[in-house]
């Protein structure tokens, strides 16, 4: 059984632009209500899976944690994406942007973000772990934070001539000086 009405087609990337890759930003901007959660690499729109309840969770706690601790220069936000280029896009989980944050927008630009976070699950492992952090340092972040599920364990990398390096890493309480002084009990962060 479907909740769709009868006669709606749902919406997905055109085959022939996929393979030419040839979708930018402007495109991704005009998709209908009702498209996925996209991504572009490239050029080319990958559909970003939807996260679990517990991955969401974390997102959410740590958002929250972000909106309790963090600096009035910083303010948190999820479900937005990061502008790399004109033909790539991002979607982390969690972003720490700078101030101010312009209302209405869906993509930042690199420059805006202070820390982007990226919780991982069984379907976007390979991204989270190898590809994006990759894309983010290249784009400039400062800050890449990867937090593992199972168990819950907190990565935050510095960027460092132009690469992320490990600054810190816990499962009981993550301390760090950069971007703020954080000291972040991962239980406040557990779903």
């Amino acid at each position: 059984m479907t909740a769709e009405p009868a006669g709606h087609v749902r919406w997905s990337p055109d085959p022939i632009r996929q393979r030419l890759a040839m979708y930018t930003i402007e495109d991704v901007l005009l998709l209908p209500d009702d498209a996925p959660r996209v991504e572009l690499r490239d050029g080319v729109m990958i559909v970003v899976p939807s996260p679990t309840a517990g991955h969401q969770k974390i997102g959410n706690l740590l958002w929250l944690w972000f909106h309790q601790h963090a600096p009035e220069i910083f303010e948190p936000s999820t479900a937005v994406g990061v502008a790399v280029d004109v033909g790539d896009t991002l979607e982390p989980d969690v972003l720490l942007l700078r101030r101010p944050v312009p209302e209405g927008r869906h993509y930042f630009l690199p420059s805006q973000v202070a820390i982007v976070v990226e919780v991982v699950s069984p379907s976007t492992k390979r991204r989270d772990r190898l590809e994006k952090p990759a894309a983010y340092a290249a784009a400039r972040i400062p800050h890449y934070w990867r937090i593992e599920q199972d168990p819950l364990h907190v990565f935050a990398y510095d960027l460092i001539d132009g690469r992320y390096e490990l600054a810190a890493d816990s499962d009981t309480e993550l301390v760090l000086t950069e971007p703020f002084e954080i000291t972040l009990p991962i239980r406040d962060i557990a779903p």
